[in-house]
Parts: C-alpha cells; structure tokens; sequence
C-alpha cells in the first residue's frame, strides 16, 4: 500500500532544500521529518516535470500537484465488472468466500480484474448500498429477535374499552431480511418462547443463532461474558438444535437487523393498521399476516429482488429442519424435598425417591405433567393434579418399611378375614370402626386372622362368633376364648327374667298406679 501524501506546503520544503540549498537527500530526510525513499520520489517528480528553485510566481499548489502528480491516462481496454449484487449475495452463503468468487470469475473473464482490484471495487460498491443491506449474514445463521416498542390495543365488544394492548413480536433472517411478526398479549416467558416456535414454523426451518435483546422472559442475568438464559428458553433452544446469544447489554448494533426489522414493522403494520379495531388477537394477527406478506414482498431500494425472493432463494434451503414435534411449553422451578420425600406444587404434594430427603431437585411442569430432576438426571415423573393438599406417590419411592405399611388397607384386611368367615370380617371392622383411625386396629386385626394358623379357621371364627355375641372386641378376647377352648361350648341364651318372691314389703306394679 502507497504512502499518504504530504502536504504541498512541505513538498516545496523539499524543493527549496534540495534545488535552492544543495543539501543532501539525508539532510533534507532528518531535517523535514520525510522518509529518504518518499523524498527521492518527490524530487524525481520534480525533475521529470522540469522544475527547479526558485518555482515561478504564479504556480500555486494545485497547479504544483497536477505537475507532480499527473492523473492517471484512462485505460484503453475496460474489463468486464461483474453484477456485484450477486457477488454480495453469494457472500451469504456458508463456505463462500472473494477468493472463491474471484477465481469463478477469472474463469469467465480471463483479463478481468485482480484479486485486488476485485476486492477494492466490491467494497466500493458496497459503501453505496443502504446500510442494513450493507451487514454480511450467512444464509441460516442468525435469526434475529425482538419485541416492538409500540403496542397494538385489542378493544372490549361489549363496552368499547381498551381491554388489551398487545405486544408485538417481531423476528428477522439475517442474510434475506425475511420478517415475521405476531401480536402477543405480553412480554412474559410463554409468549416470549411462543413467538419463536410460531416464527420457527413460519420460516419452515431453524437457523444456527438466535440473536435476542436482554428481556427478562429470555435472559435471568444479563450480563456482557456470561448471560444467564432462562431455563424454559434455554430448553426450547435445545429442542431447536439452535442456539441463544443475547446481545450485549447497551449495544444496540448487535442485533441492527430486528431494531430496523421493528422500526419497518412499526412502520408498515402498526401504522398501517391504526385506523382498524380489533377485538381479539387472532383478529388482530390475520391483518398483522397480511402486512407481513405485503412487506416480504416489496421489492428493495438498491438491491434487485424481494425479501421473499432472496428467502426462498438464498435462506431457505440453508435454514435447520424443523423437529417431527413441536416444543410444549414447560416451566422449571427449584424445590427441595421434604422429610416425607415429596415435593409441593400448587399445594399438591408428589412423591420422589426417599434417599432424596433434604436434597435441592429441579421441577418441570407441562400442562399435563410433573419431572423431577436430580443431577441432570430424571428421578421421577407424575400426571398432574389439580386437587389441593393430596398426595401422588409411586410406591417404589418409598422405603422398604413404609411400603410394607401403606400395601394394607381397611378393605384389604376385611376382605383376608372373609376368607376365614363372615364372623371374622365383623369383628375385624367392628374393631377398626372402634379406632379413632382405622389403621390403629390393624395390629389387632392382623392377629386375630394369623389365629388361624395355629387353631384353624373353623375354630377362629367360631371364637369371633361368640365375642361379638359377649360384646368383646379386641384381639386378647378372641386369644382368651380359644386358650380356654369356649369356642367349643355352646353360646349362652338369654338371661332368665327374674322372678321375686312373695312378701308383705312388696307392693307390687298396682300399687303405683
């Protein structure tokens, strides 16, 4: 690369030193400051236009520097230029790079221009396109995303009030400028990630990096190394294949494409769409879709084609394929696990493995379903329940002894002392009923069955025939009557009526009457 040149007043420093005062190339060098290379290059031009010291009166510094200085002859052979759009648009695409397409076009135009000269001419050329068609993006990079600053308000039927101003979403290709927006009814984390998936699908494909503000929907920490991503967002990126970047906080040329991507939506769907009333925001999201096509399909100022165009053309085939599902939305939060080794979630408890007693686990709540994780790793998982201070375990999360304790129920031991008679199963639920808690007679319960293993079942049952008859129901009676073999003598009848004797001190029913 040449050296700037000087100024005109030190050129003719160096023509007065040299020509007027006979000094050396190296004197004049150390005395005005100028490379003895430059300044051998001044005084041959000097020579070769004729001049010498003292320079005529009337030759001032533009006649000096066209002497010194004579512009280039034009050249009598033009080569060929190429369209430089297409250079700038095959530049997007991934791989692609000058060198590359310098040498294609070498081989169409043998005595075209040098590698240098290509080089200088596209960038030429580049400085005169607009400045958001100026910023180089792969094809399937980058999307970029954003909510706009103006709202769109969603009126009530009934009452003509402003019932809703909804956001509107807008997100961006990098390389073609293909827009998508979408109205949402706020900023938070669910229509944050639902504006992504519905763009995603919109594009028919997935790029590489997202590109987002720092809201706090998508980014928990803000921050210019090492942001904190939400954990729904991050996970929705995972189920993409793509990846999140925030830009960087106070750096709005980071992510230049959405703020003009918002001010054209701005522009061109919320201005438009002012005189309109919607009442809803699938009312309002047909007549926002209609604006987006409208703007995809305009053609750009200083480039040929369309945003569609350049879309189908350069971005599309180069964008991810969508997932065979769509992403559910699932919210994350930090639990730590009880004593009883459950978790609560909108006051309904759900069960983990019981060595997690104490231990800080990760929730993902779906609509319809409860994940726990521990470690990274999925430790259980239950149905969702609306039902408020209920229990949902699985009993494989129990300890050994407590499962043990919860197999038994009341109806389950009524039914295994049915098997020894219908007496039995009476005196069982007659000495559970008898209980504050049922799960207190199962002790006793429990023995009177096992009675039959050493006595029998006929004789058991016999034995609980004759204590629901004596009114004694526990375990000790049942034990006692078969001990002293009573389940073998017949049941007593009824008491006798008794019958007083005759006597003078009597006075009998008639007598108080």
């Amino acid at each position: 690369m040449s050296r700037p040149r000087i100024a005109m007043r030190k050129i003719r420093d160096v023509l007065r030193l040299t020509f007027g005062e006979g000094l050396s190339r190296r004197e004049v060098s150390r005395s005005l400051g100028i490379p003895t290379s430059t300044l051998g290059d001044y005084v041959g031009r000097a020579r070769l236009a004729g001049l010498s010291w003292p320079l005529p009166e009337d030759l001032d510094d533009t006649a000096l520097e066209r002497l010194l200085f004579p512009p280039t002859p034009p050249s009598t052979t033009s080569r060929p230029e190429p369209a430089w759009n297409i250079v700038h648009a095959e530049l997007r695409k991934k791989g692609v790079t000058l060198q590359l397409l310098w040498l294609e076009y070498r081989e169409l135009h043998p005595d075209g221009l040098g590698y240098s000269q290509f080089c200088h001419h596209y960038q030429a050329w580049r400085r005169h396109v607009d400045v958001v068609m100026r910023q180089r993006h792969r094809a399937g990079e980058k999307t970029f995303v954003d909510f706009a600053g103006q709202r769109i308000p969603i009126y009530d039927r009934a009452t003509g009030e402003v019932a809703l101003r909804a956001e509107l979403f807008v997100a961006v290709l990098g390389a073609s400028n293909y827009l998508f927006a979408e109205a949402l009814s706020s900023q938070e984390l669910a229509n944050w990630v639902k504006g992504h998936v519905d763009a995603f699908e919109f594009f028919g494909g997935v790029s590489e990096v997202v590109v987002c503000d720092n809201l706090r929907a998508g980014v928990s920490s803000a921050n210019r190394y090492e942001p904190e991503l939400n954990a729904t967002y991050q996970e929705m990126a995972r189920h993409y294949g793509t990846a999140i970047v925030p830009a960087r906080p106070y750096r709005p040329r980071d992510k230049a494409k959405v703020e003009v991507g918002v001010q054209i939506a701005e522009r061109w769907i919320i201005a438009v769409l002012r005189h309109r009333r919607f009442y809803s925001l699938a009312q309002a999201n047909e007549a926002i879709a209609a604006c987006v096509g409208a703007i995809n399909a305009r053609a750009f100022k200083k480039m040929d084609g369309s945003r569609a165009e350049l879309f189908e053309a350069l971005e599309r085939p180069a964008l991810r394929a969508l997932p065979t599902q769509r992403y559910e939305l699932a919210t994350w939060k930090l639990a730590r696990v009880n004593i009883d080794y459950h978790v609560e979630v909108d006051r309904h408890y759900y069960s983990v493995p019981h060595q997690l007693v104490g231990k800080q686990v990760d929730l993902r709540l779906t609509q319809g379903t409860l994940e726990v994780f521990f470690c990274a790793r999925r430790v259980a998982s239950h149905p969702r329940s609306s039902t408020r201070f209920a229990h949902t375990t699985d009993p494989a999360h129990m300890p050994e002894s407590h499962r043990r304790h919860a197999s038994w129920t009341p109806s389950r031991i009524v039914s295994w002392a049915q098997r020894t008679g219908p007496a039995t199963a009476s005196l069982v639920e007659a000495i559970m009923a008898a209980r504050p808690h049922p799960e207190q007679g199962f002790r006793s319960a429990l023995g009177i069955i096992r009675l039959a293993d050493r006595y029998g079942p006929e004789r058991v049952e016999a034995a609980c025939t004759r204590a629901l008859h004596l009114r004694s129901h526990s375990y000790r009676s049942v034990e006692s009557i078969l001990k002293h073999a009573l389940d073998r003598q017949p049941l007593p009848g009824p008491p006798a009526p008794r019958i007083l004797p005759a006597h003078t001190n009597v006075r009998g029913a008639h007598y108080y009457h």
